[in-house]
């Protein structure tokens, strides 16, 4: 037997002022579309804001449905409907924001292992890799240069 080692890096903010000015505004618009989550089970909303290499900005909520799991998380919202509208696009920064309507999320809160795997999709059909910044409703910001760091065993079309 032999063991491997895996590090991950990630760069800590510890408030949206120490971001770069161009990560503010999209987490801003990560906050903001937050509002539109339809949330009324989980009473949990997410906000999603992607910068495309050809200068649009998607965004996405989360959208819940009384027949669980038909609802869609904000992450997979905006990147299917980056690559329905901008098919040739590269996503190249993602803002991700959280929040409960039960208690104020300090924590920075990462994309699901569902959303990790369809990010992951994206990253490696385009060649490049996606930064991706995450966060509660207040708090530290965490950001990743790469879905690499969120998903190291990645599963992709080489495997099928």
């Amino acid at each position: 037997m032999k063991e491997i080692s895996i590090v991950n890096t990630f760069s800590v903010y510890n408030s949206i002022s120490e971001l770069p000015t161009d990560i503010q505004d999209l987490m801003s618009q990560a906050a903001e579309v937050r509002k539109n989550a339809y949330a009324p089970y989980s009473k949990f909303r997410v906000g999603v804001a992607l910068f495309l290499d050809n200068g649009k900005v998607v965004v996405g909520s989360n959208q819940e449905n009384a027949a669980y799991p038909s609802g869609l998380c904000a992450e997979r919202v905006a990147i299917f409907y980056a690559g329905a509208a901008y098919p040739e696009a590269k996503i190249l920064k993602m803002a991700i924001t959280a929040a409960s309507d039960s208690n104020k999320t300090m924590a920075p809160i990462p994309p699901c292992g569902a959303c990790r795997q369809s990010i992951a999709e994206y990253e490696i059909r385009q060649e490049a890799p996606i930064e991706i910044y995450f966060m509660g409703e207040i708090g530290d910001i965490y950001k990743s240069d790469s879905l690499k760091n969120l998903l190291p065993f990645m599963f992709d079309k080489k495997f099928l």
